[in-house]
């Protein structure tokens, strides 16, 4: 698989963290059944969806309540709450909107399931440097598996980037499997933004 690409800064002397999530290109739907006029806007679905928190959706052909349609293909709503047959989208204020009438769907791609794996990140100043600025894994506390939510989170203590004297560097992190294989998730490079107080 090809590994994804994101670019990252890093703020000496401040935690590093950032959450990774891993998307199929399988669809669900669950179709909608209610939408409130409110801030935050909560859509009920007709049965239970198994939605992940934090997980990127879709809603679309929703009758009355046509402001939250997203026509914009590559736009998305983020669910930051839910139960069995709702989700929360913090960020829309619905209280203005047109009254919910009928009909529309939420729409998400299927997570991967990550519980087969841990992870390695190693972080170098040059794909050709032999020492290593820092290693994150599963084992060390410095990527962290929710496999409920399934997410993948790096953490980078404050008190390891106060000690980052890079000005750039890559980074590379692999999933390892059961068996060994390491698989390439994610590559990019890491600029470093000086503490100003210290």
């Amino acid at each position: 698989m090809e590994p994804a690409k994101i670019n990252y800064k890093i703020y000496q002397g401040s935690t590093f963290r950032e959450t990774l999530r891993w998307e199929s290109e399988t669809k669900k739907y669950a179709t909608i059944s209610n939408i409130s006029r409110s801030g935050p806007c909560v859509i009920t679905t007709a049965a239970a969806h198994d939605i992940p928190l934090n997980w990127r959706v879709r809603v679309t052909g929703v009758s009355g309540m046509k402001e939250i349609n997203l026509t914009d293909d590559t736009a998305y709503y983020l669910v930051t709450d839910k139960t069995a047959t709702t989700v929360t989208l913090q960020q829309v204020n619905s209280s203005n909107y047109t009254a919910y009438t009928s009909g529309g769907v939420v729409s998400w791609n299927m997570p991967i399931p990550i519980d087969i794996y841990t992870a390695k990140m190693q972080i170098r100043e040059t794909i050709e440097s032999t020492d290593v600025i820092a290693e994150l894994t599963t084992s060390n506390g410095g990527i962290i598996f929710d496999t409920v939510n399934y997410s993948i989170t790096l953490n980078i203590a404050s008190s390891i980037t106060k000690n980052f004297t890079f000005e750039s560097a890559i980074y590379g992190l692999n999933l390892i499997t059961i068996t060994n294989q390491n698989i390439p998730f994610l590559r990019g490079s890491m600029s470093l933004v000086q503490e100003v107080v210290r």
